[in-house]
């Protein structure tokens, strides 16, 4: 069973610490302990209730735990890794990576950020095609370079 604990925010880390040697020391059968990064103030516990309640007892920072177990289901979209967004600016050329246009290399010109979309001019072409894709679709091949005032003189 997972169990969730409710600790003093910013002391998840201790409180793992101090739960993990106490489990080791005293041979307990907690399966594991972790904390999602992005939920402040709770951790989680995978054992059997009454060894989660001895690993528990006792440690400083735990505000208390929630009776109810629950599901990996619940709480398996926090462990997912997620895509590491791609930075680009205007100018840049890129190469899409997937679509119909994948393998093409174009550059960019417009970006939105709200919809995570990036509009790209398609080099090969005889004519200039704008296409706009997600930004994940995109990799980045050359960085332009942006000339301010004080490299013009």
């Amino acid at each position: 069973m997972i169990y969730t604990v409710r600790t003093t925010s910013g002391r998840e880390h201790i409180v793992i610490d101090m739960i993990y040697n106490r489990v080791r020391a005293e041979k307990l059968g907690v399966k594991s302990i972790t904390h999602p990064g992005e939920l402040k103030g709770y951790i989680f516990i995978e054992g059997p209730e009454g060894e989660v309640r001895k690993a528990l007892h006792g440690v400083m920072h735990i505000k208390g735990l929630i009776e109810k177990p629950i599901a990996l289901e619940e709480i398996q979209h926090f462990f997912e890794t997620k895509k590491a967004k791609v930075v680009v600016n205007e100018r840049d050329i890129v190469e899409i990576i997937g679509g119909p246009f994948r393998g093409e290399k174009g550059r960019i010109r417009r970006i939105d950020s709200i919809k995570d979309e990036v509009t790209v001019e398609l080099l090969e072409a005889s004519i200039p095609i704008p296409v706009t894709i997600s930004i994940e679709l995109v990799r980045l091949i050359k960085r332009e370079k942006v000339e301010t005032e004080e490299s013009k003189e």
